[in-house]
């Protein structure tokens, strides 16, 4: 029996290029009033109260009630307040990504509130579908156990004065953007896109990390079934009716979507990408890529 071991995952692959561009931790006064407003964030971004309680208002929503060690995601670059009350008025504007380092100088005690935010650069199409089945804004309890290792050490960062703070809590954020989105998808209010709960089964779960580990591999239904242990119409009707769509309609999707990554970048020629999942010919990548994305590779290519 051979035992398969990927590589990579689903997640993994959407947020493979996410990266914390600062770790801002702001010390507001022990003492209320304190407000802190995000204009023009970043795509992505992601706040926790270390300690102490506030409240996150986005704009044109209903106000949260923080606690310590609860996680904010906001996506889509949408203003947003954290502040001790939702009536108090912002004091300090934090201007999308480019506060970097403490805010506030001093003031905070012991049982005060002491909160860090991460502005995450998203760049290309595969983090963009992950972007695109999470809410606006979305809380998550600190009380989650998956949260509770990277939240302890993302305290000890902030509250120590070890050199290379502002690198090692970039990368804390970065592992916190990945607990954090598990633990959301965990949840009931979350809607989890089917693809993500379809990893659970034994066989289409692991049927999807093997086409996420091999893109351009020759895969067909036949091969596809054989991997999961199925006969070739059991495989195709479990496999559809748990991610949602056809095997083969899902692996070109995939494809597609990793070539138009690929052709974003300066250089990647039409056949380099074609080859690069798996077609040798590149007038029927060509086809393929137009057919489900709507326009022609060249056009993605020149920026189109």
């Amino acid at each position: 029996m051979i035992v398969y071991f990927g590589r990579v995952d689903v997640i993994g692959d959407l947020l493979d290029g996410v990266r914390a561009l600062g770790g801002v931790f702001g010390r507001p006064p022990a003492c209320p009033p304190w407000s802190l407003r995000f204009v023009a964030p970043a795509r992505l971004s992601l706040a926790t109260m270390v300690a102490g309680r506030a409240w996150v208002v986005p704009a044109g929503g209903r106000a949260r009630a923080l606690g310590p060690g609860d996680v904010v995601l906001a996506r889509g670059g949408r203003p947003f307040v954290i502040a001790d009350s939702p009536q108090t008025s912002p004091q300090i504007v934090v201007h999308g990504d480019e506060c970097r380092g403490e805010l506030g100088a001093g003031g905070w005690a012991a049982g005060g509130a002491l909160l860090v935010t991460g502005a995450c650069q998203v760049g290309g199409e595969l983090p963009g579908r992950l972007l695109a089945v999470l809410p606006d804004l979305l809380v998550v309890p600190g009380g989650d156990a998956r949260l509770a290792p990277v939240l302890e050490l993302v305290g000890a960062e902030v509250t120590g004065v070890a050199p290379g703070r502002q690198v090692v809590l970039e990368r804390l954020l970065e592992m916190l953007l990945v607990v954090t989105v598990r633990a959301w998808f965990a949840r009931e209010e979350a809607d989890a896109p089917r693809w993500y709960t379809a990893l659970e089964d034994p066989r289409i779960g692991r049927v999807l990390r093997m086409i996420h580990d091999a893109p351009s591999a020759g895969w067909t239904v036949v091969s596809l079934a054989g991997a999961a242990g199925m006969s070739r119409a059991a495989f195709a009707r479990r496999f559809t009716a748990l991610v949602g769509q056809p095997p083969l309609a899902y692996l070109t999707e995939w494809r597609m979507a990793l070539a138009a990554e690929s052709l974003a970048r300066p250089g990647t020629t039409v056949a380099a990408a074609a080859r690069q999942v798996g077609y040798a010919d590149a007038f029927g990548f060509s086809a393929a890529f137009k057919r489900v994305r709507g326009v022609s590779p060249s056009a993605v290519r020149a920026g189109g």
